[in-house]
């Protein structure tokens, strides 16, 4: 009798092990965008809400060891339904860096308006990174009526900001890709 020949398994099943545990790390890394609320204040509207700054342990490496790390949050106001081409009613793009001072050992966030905060732990700066308080988006005149609008947000790590020594690698590197999926928040009238 002629018997089948049996490869063994355990290489099959390490790979399985190690792209489960690759799939979790990514998973772990990532920026979300949270609890959007918007409202009219003075004839102009607003956007409050936070954004969950999950990072990979190598971006979280790089921080610690004094790389400032610069985001971008793209925000844009468009017509509900509104194909790609058109243009959009409000595009923003609002950049802050989070950095780690190793003389004062705080982090600090520079902001485009304003001279920035120094926290103690990373996770208080990265928690006031992702908070939005008071954004303005558009004046309510410059709504249509009989349309409906829709609040667009995404949030990236910026690549090209990072040391120039730091870039290729990071372009290559999964766990340098944090950014956000565009998340959709409806502008109520």
């Amino acid at each position: 009798m002629i018997r089948p020949l049996h490869r063994p398994r355990l290489p099959v099943f390490l790979c399985a092990i190690w792209l489960a545990t690759l799939s979790l790390a990514v998973a772990a890394a990532e920026i979300q965008v949270e609890n959007i609320s918007i409202r009219l204040e003075d004839g102009v509207y607003v956007m409050d809400g936070h954004i969950g700054f999950g990072l990979s342990d190598t971006a979280l490496e790089a921080l610690d060891n004094g790389v400032p790390l610069t985001f971008e949050l793209h925000v844009q106001v468009r017509r509900d339904g509104a194909w790609i081409w058109e243009e959009s009613l409000y595009d923003q793009r609002v950049r802050k860096t989070i950095r780690y001072k190793p003389l004062s050992e705080r982090y600090s966030i520079d902001e485009p308006v304003g001279d920035g905060n120094s926290f103690v732990t990373r996770d208080a700066a990265l928690a006031a990174l992702g908070t939005l308080r008071g954004f303005r988006l558009v004046e309510k005149g410059e709504l249509d009526p009989d349309k409906h609008y829709q609040v667009h947000v995404h949030v990236a790590l910026d690549i090209d900001e990072l040391p120039l020594p730091l870039r290729p690698l990071a372009y290559l590197k999964p766990s340098w890709k944090l950014e956000s999926k565009w998340s959709k928040w409806p502008l109520e009238r």
